[in-house]
């Protein structure tokens, strides 16, 4: 059985605490050392050999208010932009035929356009709705019914 020689030796340490202490990352050392970078990471933390911040510092930091998160809106904007598609009625939705005689190649495509894709990409019938999509959105009105459904998680939930 071969004899497997150890990953730390004392020269490899010193070679460590030289390049740490000169600056360098820990996948430089690792490169140099001829060992990985969590080798080094990990060598780095058992010798206490730290960077910038004392233990000292970063206790007093941690236990500060840890930063706010940004809130979620897109539900939020959802449900706005279905409201103001198809009002606050809770009344069912009578979804009527969308006009096909709009429809337009990507190229043709613009912002106010509709982009509900038509049949299946690199089909030679392919092409976009492009009826008029209102405030910017991204679907007229009759395709943000089929892709905006507002109580799709509800009927998901009652199974």
């Amino acid at each position: 059985m071969p004899v497997l020689s150890p990953t730390w030796t004392d020269e490899r340490i010193e070679i460590l605490k030289q390049h740490f202490e000169a600056g360098l990352s820990c996948s430089e050392i690792a490169a140099d050392i001829g060992v990985s970078r969590n080798a080094v990471i990990g060598k780095l933390s058992r010798l206490n050999l730290t960077r910038g911040r004392t233990l000292d510092d970063r206790k007093v930091q941690d236990r500060g208010h840890a930063p706010a998160r940004a809130r979620r809106a897109v539900p939020r904007l959802q449900y706005e932009m279905l409201a103001t598609i198809y009002g606050e009625t809770d009344g069912p939705m009578v979804a009527g035929p969308i006009d096909d005689a709009n429809r337009c190649s990507l190229l043709e495509l613009a912002e106010n356009r509709c982009r509900w894709p038509i049949s299946t990409p690199g089909a030679e019938d392919f092409c976009f709705c492009g009826n008029v999509a209102p405030d910017g959105q991204s679907y007229c009105a009759g395709h943000s019914r089929l892709a905006y459904r507002p109580n799709s998680r509800a009927r998901m939930m009652r199974g």
